[in-house]
């Protein structure tokens, strides 16, 4: 029996899902069957009771998991110790990003790192943020990056920095003219929103209610991207973290108004629990802190 086999086990038994322990661990669905099949074979009992409905362990692979989850956590520190003890850093991480952080602050970080730590491979991709969250569980990645991280009893969240945000308009647009402006100036206002799933939105959506402000929300999107693309064309304003914003202010093409009060976008790392951090994630993680 090998470490692999129990990594495979305890992937299937976390994601309950054939295809994702297969992704996680980069084989095919059949090998991960073929890796049950051994083990069962191995300890002579049934690990998995098999139907097309759900997915449960028996009592047998049950005791399994939890056995396997802390050898494959011992085993993870001893790695990760030896690692500091002898100055190492090296291997991959694998992050999972919302599309605004990695589109605008995770560049600079990552040219930071891999100058500093040549032998590390980042790899990252881009999710909503729901995606980011299942993607940090299930295993398939190591971090995530998130705006506005909720609240997980099996997540640990690292606090990045806050984003000011900008009431974001057309330099046509009459509110242009304000260098600051009350949030209840936005009651009325045609405005370009993200998608109700979005973290953003549900943030602004606490925003409004909280202090009595009702937008006519004219379009809804799932990116800050095209949210921008239509504030450029006047067909409404936004509110838009400030570092998303600094090319097209720099540009002169959308003008940042700021808000009176304290209305910020919180950034954070997560990791699930339990996780065995190398010397490479943590000070991906320092940089992050220090960076962001």
């Amino acid at each position: 029996m090998q470490l692999e086999s129990l990594k495979v086990f305890c992937d299937l038994s976390e994601t309950k899902s054939f295809t994702k322990a297969a992704q996680i661990n980069k084989v095919t669905q059949s090998a991960v069957s073929q890796t049950v099949s051994a083990l069962e074979r191995l300890f002579k009992s049934l690990l998995i009771e098999r139907s097309k409905k759900n997915f449960r362990l028996t009592p047998e692979g049950e005791v399994l998991y939890d056995y396997s989850k802390k050898i494959l956590q011992s085993y993870g520190g001893l790695q990760s110790r030896l690692q500091e003890i002898q100055g190492v850093l090296s291997g991959n991480i694998h992050v999972a990003t919302v599309y605004s952080i990695g589109l605008y602050d995770l560049p600079p970080c990552i040219k930071t790192f891999l100058k500093d730590c040549p032998t590390v491979n980042v790899h990252v991709e881009y999710r909503r943020a729901n995606e980011v969250y299942d993607d940090v569980l299930s295993n398939i990645v190591d971090l995530g990056l998130v705006a506005y991280p909720s609240p997980d009893s099996k997540l640990e969240v690292v606090p990045l920095r806050k984003d000011a945000l900008f009431l974001t308009c057309h330099p046509q647009n009459p509110l242009a003219k304000s260098k600051s402006i009350k949030l209840k100036a936005l009651s009325g206002q045609r405005f370009i929103n993200f998608e109700k799933d979005i973290p953003t939105r549900k943030a602004l959506d606490r925003i409004f209610k909280d202090h009595g402000v009702s937008v006519n929300n004219v379009m809804e999107f799932d990116n800050v991207e095209t949210v921008k693309r239509a504030v450029e064309i006047d067909s409404g304003v936004a509110i838009l973290p400030e570092e998303t914003i600094r090319v097209e202010l720099a540009n002169k093409t959308l003008v940042g108004v700021r808000l009176e009060g304290k209305f910020f976008r919180e950034l954070a790392v997560i990791y699930k629990k339990g996780k065995v951090l190398s010397p490479a994630m943590k000070q991906f993680i320092e940089l992050l802190k220090k960076s962001l």
